[in-house]
């Protein structure tokens, strides 16, 4: 019953998803350096198999350009597309496990400042390797910005040679490809036509464009060698044989278990980021089982994995696509996916009529508005706590994979700058707790200095190095008061300073020391010590 009710609204709905998701699942899968076919692929599985089993209602499902880089660099270490999809499938059984082990909740323990650090470089990562594409100069498959700057060449026409190479048809419809987005976004258009989505637009535009060109014998138009290229089947069977099935021999590499690793952990983060978001969208605010939706995602990428797919996550811009469109249940999703695989079984002529360079262009603004300026600018009025985190995680991530500064760990950058933010974001609040152990204050007084010290609430071994340094570089001939009143734990180490520096180091330097506040369970005596040294 309720689910012919909200067929009226659903259908519509998958008709708009399935309009965003297709170019890009081509796109995505061309930023992966996979076969174009395996990006439709996980469309399909995301939206059939992860829409039938997922708890949410409005998340949508597929290849995502948060994975692009780390599947790139994947692929290129391990050199054998079967052999990865034994990644994808490790990384699915990794999910069921997590799923298992109530995991759900562990995006809730990932700093924001490294999740923003994490997604901004992606969007770095993806403008960079777009670049050769969207310039006609992609003599290397999986897009390498390098390819554009010949370093360490004398050599003028060695310099120059990217120039020549550069097809002025692919960048012409790589440029009107951006305009024709940017313009969708204005209000103008976007109320008039708010279920049209730009990328769609731009990419139907760039195919007439290409076959004006073509039918003209313009010198503009693009070869197939810059076009996308799904195989056609002229029967089921045929149809069947376009899957790929993994080299199960991958379960003995270890650099193939390790990729499976670090793919279940930044997919995971990233789909439970974008239930979290969908859901503080969903007008009826359902709340979505977080261990349910990652035995989905499990289970999606297994298939996935077994079948030639690309890894899956909930993927927030077709999930927020979804959402507008006034979808209700889930069936819009698994719509949006049988009809991902209606256009690959008949229509795969028309699809390879798409220009690269128009899929480059939709990946280029998707990079840059996970990586715009404004971006930058907030958090680093955030404060320092913020902003250190997100650019340690920014650095390294670039640094390992765009720039292969550490070669031997190439394409895991993702996982290791995450790391690094973590670590960052850890060390920023252990010095914050360093110095935030107690409050300081100090005041003139007549019969000398009065120097007041408040301990906090917990005062843990690792405040013992800031609090020893204060009571060292105490003034002689000072009075102290160190009150105890709000603390309910103090560390024993901490506590043998304070008596260390009330019958020994105060004496020695004519400061009177008073404690005040100590529960009796530290053993410390609350008393005015006058003894001084005269």
């Amino acid at each position: 019953m309720q689910f012919t009710k909200n067929l009226k609204t659903d259908l519509p709905s998958g008709l708009v998803v399935f309009l965003v998701a297709l170019p890009l699942c081509l796109g995505i899968a061309l930023a992966s350096g996979a076969p174009f076919f395996s990006g439709i692929i996980s469309g399909i599985v995301g939206g059939i198999v992860i829409g039938a089993l997922s708890n949410s209602q409005l998340s949508v499902s597929g290849p995502a350009a948060g994975l692009a880089a780390l599947v790139l660099g994947a692929i290129t270490a391990i050199g054998d597309f079967r052999l990865f999809l034994c990644a994808v499938l490790i990384a699915g059984i990794l999910q069921l496990l997590m799923s298992l082990a109530k995991l759900g909740g562990i995006a809730n323990y990932i700093p924001s400042s490294v999740i923003k650090g994490m997604l901004t470089s992606i969007g770095i990562l993806i403008v960079a390797k777009q670049i050769p594409h969207a310039f006609g100069y992609d003599k290397d498959e999986k897009g390498n910005v390098t390819e554009l700057f010949p370093y360490g060449s004398e050599n003028m026409h060695e310099l120059l040679q990217p120039l020549q190479h550069i097809e002025v048809g692919v960048t012409l419809i790589c440029v009107i490809s951006i305009i024709i987005m940017l313009l969708w976004e204005k209000p103008f258009i976007k109320k008039r036509l708010p279920f049209v989505p730009g990328a769609l637009v731009a990419v139907i535009v760039a195919i007439l464009i290409n076959q004006l060109w073509l039918s003209t014998g313009s010198k503009l138009a693009i070869e197939n060698e810059h076009l996308v290229q799904i195989k056609a089947a002229s029967s089921a069977s045929e149809f069947l044989g376009f899957f790929t099935f993994p080299d199960f021999s991958g379960f003995l590499n270890s650099k193939i278990i390790v990729y499976g690793f670090a793919i279940a952990i930044i997919a995971s983060l990233e789909t439970l980021l974008s239930i979290e978001a969908i859901d503080n969208l969903d007008p009826q605010r359902r709340v979505t089982n977080t261990n349910r939706e990652l035995f989905a995602q499990g289970v999606g990428n297994a298939v996935a994995g077994l079948i030639g797919g690309l890894p899956i996550t909930s993927v927030i811009v077709r999930s927020s696509a979804n959402v507008n469109a006034g979808a209700k249940s889930k069936f819009s999703a698994i719509f949006h996916g049988l009809l991902l695989l209606i256009s690959v079984i008949f229509i795969p002529m028309l699809l390879n009529k798409i220009p690269l360079s128009a899929l480059a262009a939709i990946l280029l603004l998707t990079g840059y508005k996970l990586a715009k300026p404004s971006v930058f600018v907030q958090t680093v009025k955030n404060g320092k706590f913020q902003y250190i985190p997100f650019f340690v995680t920014v650095i390294v991530i670039i640094a390992i994979d765009l720039f292969g500064l550490v070669p031997a760990v190439s394409g895991k950058g993702l996982l290791i700058g995450v790391i690094a933010g973590i670590v960052a974001a850890f060390g920023a609040i252990l010095h914050g707790n360093l110095k935030n152990s107690y409050f300081f204050h100090k005041e003139r007084h007549q019969q000398g200095d009065l120097v007041k010290i408040h301990l906090s609430e917990e005062v843990s071994f690792l405040n013992k190095a800031a609090i020893r340094e204060t009571l060292d570089t105490i003034p002689a001939n000072t009075t102290v008061i160190i009150d105890a009143s709000n603390t309910s734990y103090i560390d024993f180490d901490v506590l043998e300073l304070i008596k260390e520096f009330r019958d020994i180091k105060a004496p020695l330097k004519n400061i009177v020391s008073k404690l005040e506040g100590f529960k009796d369970k530290y053993q410390v005596e609350n008393q005015l010590n006058v003894q001084s040294v005269h």
